[in-house]
């Protein structure tokens, strides 16, 4: 712990200084699952890169106690070794805690217990003028959702306690074919009424095809079955297991996944977008391709890859949610619109039911006149090749949702004029926080997630790419990739091959003598 204080009191010295000459700041994490463009210097940047420590895992209180830049591989790792996951677990492993809180992450257990920082007990920040303070939903509440898909907006979070529940060795997956998303609607909101049921999510491969995923935890499997796994190099990936399974079948198929596997079945392909670097770099996509270049299919490499690249400016990646009412309207909207599938569906609870909730950027989920659930529509691949069509598109999806009510998730690109953003969100909640808590005179979360023209011009100006070779397929992708293999990223993939089977923990334990990962969850890093 003392490690932890002196570095958190380095970074209260540093905004101290920030503060007393009113000046704006970045926060540097170390890595980032943003498609954002960012432009960050050494006089600018607060550097928060080594807080990444699990101090405790508390089997008796089910709780870690995590600073913000642990990915989630090495949170579930720690935890597992004493018989314990996180209610919400991001799909790739290596979103970090402080980015899940502050930037409205959620996943398939979000139907259960909502957004990622629903399941935080309480946050240490420090404020814009150096000040340390802790923040929880009961403790200065204000603060705890004020900070809470903040983008680091309101203060510098150091550090989360985070809640767990017992884990298990397997996940029963029901796959439930149906005929199309309205179809699927109906049945995502059967399997979350279900309390035994704990994970929900859902893809639209086509207009008529959309599998519905349920999920719930159990300790073992039924004799003669064999479990499905999905983060070995030999392991298809999930999607295509999914798709080809489920053409074959109109009845409901049961699979019995270890709990690790489930809960990063995503990463490899990132969902399914890898899929479109293959028709990229003229490659063919089967299986033997797919072995040969495992590495460079994970979600760390290929942002690595994407960011270096600028072909984030080509694509269409937005998560956008709509309320239950909406969803046939505005799924058949994005289809005559967009036309891009697979479409990922993921049910998020966004009530939020606790006393003084109604802070922040998203105060009205406070509200209990609004709706209980969302239904996130995970749109990603390939836009139009001209630009200007391009911006049209992602502006007309927010057009869209702010019609039917809706939000979207704000890591990836923002094309809203200022206006039409502080429509959807709540400025007035947002403001009051970030006046009382010394933040006013920070650059605003719109600031932050708005397209950055100026800084696109700057990655372009600072690239040593050859001029010649820019927006020149598939050399702009082969740079990226050539920046992610050179910073690393693949190695991120390796780590932990050597290790020993792990045990579980003690209660209580201190994150300094978790025992290795097991086989199991080193999977999750190879």
């Amino acid at each position: 712990m003392e490690a932890h204080n002196n570095a958190v009191t380095t970074i209260a010295e540093k905004l101290q200084e920030f503060y007393a000459q009113r000046r704006p700041f970045r926060v540097y994490h170390g890595s980032t699952n943003s498609t954002r463009v960012a432009h960050k210097s050494r006089d600018n940047t607060v550097d928060t890169s080594k807080l990444n420590h699990i101090l405790e895992v508390d089997w008796t209180n089910k709780v870690a106690l995590v600073e913000p830049n642990v990915a989630m591989d090495a949170l579930v790792s720690a935890t597992m070794g004493s018989g314990l996951v996180p209610l919400v677990v991001m799909e790739f492993p290596g979103i970090t805690v402080g980015g899940g809180f502050s930037g409205s992450a959620g996943e398939s257990s979000s139907c259960r217990h909502g957004p990622f920082d629903s399941t935080v007990n309480w946050i240490e920040i420090v404020l814009p003028n150096g000040e340390i303070s802790k923040a929880s939903k009961t403790e200065k509440p204000d603060l705890f959702w004020g900070a809470a898909s903040a983008f680091g907006t309101v203060g510098v979070v150091t550090l989360l306690e985070v809640q767990l529940r017992d884990a298990t060795d397997f996940i029963e997956l029901t796959h439930y074919p149906t005929s199309g998303v309205s179809e699927a609607c109906r049945k995502i909101q059967e399997e979350v009424a279900n309390p035994a049921v704990e994970f929900v999510d859902a893809v639209a491969f086509s207009p008529k095809t959309t599998v519905v995923c349920s999920g719930r935890l159990v300790e073992s499997i039924p004799a003669g079955s064999k479990p499905r796994r999905y983060l070995r190099r030999r392991d298809t990936w999930f999607y295509l297991d999914v798709q080809k399974r489920a053409e074959k079948s109109k009845k409901p198929i049961v699979d019995y996944v270890p709990l690790v596997d489930y809960l990063f079945r995503w990463d490899r392909g990132g969902f399914w977008v890898a899929r479109y670097a293959y028709k990229y770099f003229f490659t063919p996509f089967n299986r033997i391709t797919r072995s040969i270049l495992d590495t460079y299919m994970h979600a760390r490499v290929m942002y690595h890859a994407l960011h270096k690249s600028a072909l984030s400016d080509t694509y269409i990646i937005q998560d956008v949610g709509v309320p239950y009412s909406a969803v046939d309207e505005f799924y058949h909207w994005v289809d005559e619109t967009i036309g891009i599938y697979p479409i990922w569906l993921c049910p998020i609870r966004t009530r939020r039911d606790e006393p003084n909730s109604a802070h922040g950027l998203h105060a009205d989920f406070a509200d209990p006149k609004g709706p209980k659930f969302m239904l996130n529509f995970g749109i990603w691949g390939p836009g139009p090749g001209n630009y200007e069509e391009l911006v049209r598109l992602n502006r007309a999806i927010e057009q869209k949702l702010h019609d039917l009510n809706g939000k979207k998730t704000l890591y990836a690109q923002a094309y809203y004029t200022e206006e039409e953003f502080w429509q959807t969100y709540n400025r007035p909640a947002y403001d009051a926080v970030r006046e009382k808590y010394h933040a006013a005179h920070l650059p605003s979360v719109y600031d932050k997630v708005k397209v950055d023209e100026d800084a696109k011009k700057k990655a372009i100006e600072n690239s040593r790419m050859p001029t010649a070779l820019r927006n020149v397929r598939p050399f702009q992708g082969l740079y990226g990739v050539y920046k992610a293999w050179r910073g690393g990223d693949y190695l991120l993939q390796k780590k932990g091959k050597k290790g020993k089977k792990g045990k579980k923990g003690k209660k209580g334990k201190k994150a300094d003598t978790v025992e290795p990962p097991t086989k199991q969850d080193q999977q999750v890093l190879q």
